[in-house]
């Protein structure tokens, strides 16, 4: 090898290291916590408060498992069903509504569609606690505060998902299928729901996986509408735990544990749609 062909390699060599030693920090970055709640989940409660987590005694997994399961007569159990509710089916209505929307901005024509689109893009930018007082008062004037509809009802509404829909549609649907289908005599409907919509797989379950993660990790907005315990989701009520563990320490292990496993629906879904996730982010790079 020459000193030429040396002195180039060298730089490239240097930076795919300095490339690897951040993503090497940026995955201990996210995987010590993740670690940590895995040991401290098999720890009692006086382990924990000395600190001693790599030692091998004192393993009361299922033990924390029982007591998290019978803490306040099974309540955790009404909070999980309550987060996969408001997850699971409002992220699948949420994608089907922010597609279909997208859908609509890039294949029709309609009056003043770039303006409406520029206000789904400013509303990207608001923080969604700012919403929180106005949805509130929306709700007590329609009587449904403290409520299931108070938390769901929001959560199927998402600009960046029309935003995301809209780039899907125009990575993954070409004008010329719509037409052939228009051609067969398929109405619109018909059009997007057996065409477009399939096309827009791998688009829609990339909205799905955003929408997922926002409602399941989602906290302000229950604290505002529900004061019902029997209506929280697994994020408010761990944190009234939390809350409640400086006077009743008998509240650190169930937290961990129910901290633990309410991580799990969020990995599951990744896993198992990470192939649909990965080609939707890629939409349009072809093109």
């Amino acid at each position: 090898m020459s000193a030429t062909d040396s002195s180039l390699l060298r730089p490239r060599l240097l930076g795919r290291a300095t490339v690897n030693v951040v993503v090497a920090i940026s995955v201990l970055y996210t995987l010590l916590p993740v670690l940590w709640l895995v040991l401290a989940s098999t720890k009692t409660r006086d382990a924990l408060f000395s600190s001693d987590l790599l030692s091998l005694s004192d393993f009361s997994f299922v033990q924390n498992l029982e007591d998290l399961f019978a803490m306040d007569g099974g309540l955790y159990s009404r909070w999980y069903v309550n987060s996969l509710l408001y997850a699971v089916l409002g992220a699948a209505v949420g994608a089907l509504v922010s597609v279909a929307c997208g859908y609509a901005f890039d294949k029709y024509r309609f009056r003043h569609k770039e303006k409406l689109f520029g206000l789904v893009l400013a509303a990207v930018m608001v923080p969604q606690t700012v919403l929180a007082l106005p949805l509130y008062l929306m709700a007590s004037e329609a009587g449904l505060v403290n409520t299931f509809w108070a938390v769901f009802i929001p959560v199927l509404f998402n600009p960046f998902g029309v935003y995301l829909g809209r780039i899907f549609a125009r990575g993954y649907v070409p004008d010329e299928v719509l037409e052939a289908a228009r051609v067969d005599g398929a109405g619109e409907l018909t059009t997007y729901a057996r065409v477009a919509l399939r096309m827009l797989g791998p688009g829609l379950v990339t909205v799905f996986l955003f929408q997922l993660t926002a409602i399941w990790n989602n906290f302000f907005l229950p604290m505002v509408m529900l004061s019902d315990q029997d209506l929280y989701p697994v994020s408010l009520g761990l944190y009234q735990w939390n809350s409640s563990a400086s006077v009743s320490p008998e509240y650190y292990p169930v937290v961990i544990m129910g901290s633990l496993l309410a991580v799990l629906p969020l990995i599951l879904a990744f896993v198992l749609l990470q192939r649909f996730w990965r080609s939707g982010l890629t939409a349009g790079a072809v093109k």
